[in-house]
């Protein structure tokens, strides 16, 4: 039986928890004790309640999330119940800020709050050896990262096959985004890069071909980023894929030319360029270079295969409707595969809090603590931007719709508005932006394209037939009989079973 269990609720069974390996690793003589347990937001209490009694552990390491916090909070409370005994310690950043307001705290026996990679084991020590500590609030120092034991190894075969999996060369961020726990994260600290490439190769001796790097600015420090692509263009092999969180405006030219040695679909890049209101990027201490960053990515998109995955962010002090959207649509006319549209969230810790009154900000009180309005865009703005942002997922970001979206958008001077008009409308008619079947979402777009767009049924159904069938579909929807179209283009028998999204990262990148 194991001593000392270590769990958290993923999102899904696809995400494999990185802090929870990082906890294992450090264990020392106590590893041979701990079992790590996952589950999902989705799963039951009482199964898991009962999958975790069944272990008889005396200590219990949770992992807390903002998407997590509210079922974990009913699995502590019960486990509270049945087992009183039981010593429960929490970490993660939902509970390393803003501890006296939490229900979850409150039933817990201890929090750790920061980075717990040697913390947990030494606060276990103690628990097992009848000596807990007085406070109930632990506040870990920064563990000198060289000193470290390697997470890597526990991951399993099962997770390099079937899951996420993360790897970090670097903890913290240099910036002070005033809405990011990041800005919190100073100084910049890496991890020792030969003992670190080392465990990258260990990782693709295992098979492993897709890696997620949680650095929060991986191209910061050029010389390591620089070492770690060249170490992956050693050892290319067509299945590679490789995704990095980047600063919008730096750059520079040596890793550029290493960034353009990278096969199409290879590389994919989540570059964070939340506002292009200079005003909004004072008030919430962001610097950032606009016009450096449009020109990395204008050159990112003409000159190399790598994947632009960019976010904007919604309901940030001093913008409004009309800035967000000419924030929006100066992104788009740079043309990054995918946009990712959020609202603001009030994250626990954030210095983001300090603009409440001024600006008016009111909040959810529910996870994920999202913005409701603000003094420049109303609740009722901010739910037409949500609809925007799921639609847009569907749409614009899902690689069904490349033509569809081009005759939609390229013909009027504000992209934004115009999906918005669009998001509107199909929000009019379907009344729900979640379980709407794929081929509804094309007659839907067939539909707008020509009673609302005054564009020719036939140029709009030659549009949406050429993306309905660039995937292997062959079979004609309904609302297309009638149309002279072309015969389906052959099916590529390597990516027509893929989601647009995995053909893009095996395809041209487009």
């Amino acid at each position: 039986m194991a001593t000392i269990i270590l769990s958290t609720l993923n999102a899904r069974y696809s995400h494999a928890s990185f802090g929870l390996r990082c906890l294992l690793a450090n264990m020392q003589e106590l590893q041979s004790q701990t079992v790590l347990l996952e589950f999902t937001i989705n799963d039951s209490t009482t199964d898991m309640l009962a999958e975790l009694l069944l272990h008889n552990p005396a200590v219990i390491g949770f992992g807390v999330y903002i998407w997590n916090v509210e079922p974990l909070t009913r699995l502590v409370r019960d486990l509270k119940q049945v087992r009183p005994a039981v010593q429960i310690v929490l970490g993660g950043p939902e509970v390393s800020y803003e501890t006296s307001d939490q229900e979850i705290v409150r039933l817990a026996d201890y929090v750790i709050t920061g980075e717990a990679d040697t913390a947990f084991r030494d606060l276990c020590r103690q628990l097992l050896s009848g000596d807990g500590p007085s406070e109930r609030i632990l506040h870990a120092a920064l563990p000198p990262l060289q000193e470290l034991q390697s997470p890597y190894d526990h991951y399993t075969a099962e997770d390099i096959a079937h899951r996420v999996i993360y790897v970090e060369a670097s903890r913290g961020c240099p910036f002070t985004c005033e809405f990011c726990l990041s800005a919190l994260d100073i100084p910049v600290r890496t991890f020792p890069l030969v003992p670190f490439l080392e465990s990258l190769q260990s990782l693709l001796d295992r098979g492993l071909r897709r890696f997620k790097f949680v650095d929060r600015t991986f191209n910061l420090n050029i010389r390591i980023s620089s070492a770690i692509l060249e170490f992956f263009l050693e050892r290319l092999t067509p299945d590679l894929f490789l995704h990095f969180e980047l600063i919008p405006d730096r750059l520079p030219d040596p890793l550029r030319e290493i960034i353009r040695r990278f096969p199409a679909g290879m590389l994919q890049f989540e570059i964070g360029i939340q506002t292009f209101n200079t005003t909004t990027g004072e008030l919430i201490s962001r610097r950032q270079d606009n016009e450096a960053a449009e020109r990395n990515l204008s050159w990112l998109r003409s000159e190399t295969g790598v994947h632009v995955h960019a976010d904007l962010i919604a309901g940030l002090p001093g913008e409004d409707m009309t800035s967000f959207g000419d924030g929006f649509d100066r992104l788009w006319r740079l043309r990054p595969q995918e946009i990712q549209v959020g609202l603001l969230k009030r994250l626990r810790g954030t210095p983001i809090l300090r603009h409440d009154h001024e600006w008016q900000m009111i909040w959810s009180q529910q996870p994920p603590w999202e913005l409701l309005s603000n003094r420049l865009v109303s609740f009722e703005q901010l739910q037409q931007i949500r609809r925007f942002a799921r639609y847009w997922d569907l749409i614009g970001n899902s690689g069904n719709f490349p033509d569809g979206l081009r005759l939609l958008l390229e013909r009027v001077p504000s992209p934004f508005q115009e999906f918005l008009r669009f998001s509107e409308w199909l929000y009019a008619v379907e009344q729900r932006r979640h379980g709407i079947a794929l081929v509804r979402i094309f007659e839907r777009f067939f539909e707008f394209l020509t009673n609302h767009c005054s564009l020719p049924p036939q140029t709009a159904a030659e549009v949406l037939w050429s993306d309905y069938t660039r995937s292997g579909r062959r079979d004609r929807p309904s609302f297309l009989a009638g149309f002279v179209l072309p015969a389906p283009p052959p099916r590529n028998s390597q990516t027509a079973w893929l989601p647009p999204r995995q053909q893009r990262h095996l395809g041209d990148g487009s």
